[in-house]
């Protein structure tokens, strides 16, 4: 399905699954911090299993959820800082090895007119300090942004302040990339290749979502 990207403004890209494939060693990494910190089993499996469902929420709502729904303990900040922390750490070495999608260059050339900017459910100081050690921050001259702010929020803002100027298009792997996506008014591809999303290909035919394997399919057509 080709698609006319030089009519895009800005082009916004979730990072798990879109740019880095990453989602199953973030995945894995939820369940370790769990086990790391004291869950049983069932718990951290409980914990991953509403991290897929969830996918593309910030870190900092599960993490809350987990204490408090999970686990039932009280949440308190100093709780969901040992998780964040824990989690961080978790990430820091299976981030830098993960693959990058192929495809950015040639899209980056084909799309010129276009700001480009990362818009992920994980900390926004970590996304921006694994992009510069990648050598990948060049490309997205409109941002870099991440949790604590939600996409909603984040869109929301960047749209009133104007580095977000539409038509825009919005390239996730979630139901939450597109749900936030279409609420504030961009175009949307769902990546399949890499996503984490039961049932997918249901919910894009339902939706009527442009669907494509990854970022080098936008630019080829297959």
């Amino acid at each position: 399905m080709q698609i006319d990207i030089t009519k895009y403004k800005s082009i916004v890209f979730d990072c798990d699954g879109v740019v880095l494939d990453s989602n199953l060693v973030k995945t894995e990494a939820y369940f370790r911090t769990a086990k790391n910190l004291g869950a049983t089993d069932e718990q951290a499996q409980a914990l991953v299993d509403y991290h897929i469902r969830l996918g593309g929420i910030s870190r900092y709502h599960k993490f809350d959820y987990y204490l408090r729904e999970i686990t039932h303990q009280t949440v308190t900040d100093e709780a969901i800082q040992a998780l964040l922390d824990a989690f961080s750490r978790e990430l820091e070495v299976v981030l830098m090895e993960c693959a990058v999608a192929e495809g950015l260059d040639g899209l980056r050339k084909a799309t010129p007119q276009a700001k480009w900017m990362i818009l992920s459910g994980g900390d926004q100081q970590e996304i921006r300090s694994l992009f510069a050690k990648r050598e990948l921050s060049h490309y997205f001259d409109g941002g870099l942004f991440g949790s604590p702010d939600n996409k909603d929020t984040v869109l929301a803002r960047e749209l009133a302040n104007g580095n977000l100027q539409l038509p825009a298009l919005f390239i996730g792997d979630s139901k939450y990339d597109y749900e936030a996506a279409t609420r504030a008014g961009l175009d949307f591809i769902f990546l399949s290749d890499w996503t984490e999303v039961a049932g997918w290909r249901e919910y894009c035919e339902q939706n009527n979502i442009k669907v494509m394997g990854n970022i080098n399919s936008i630019t080829t057509g297959h």
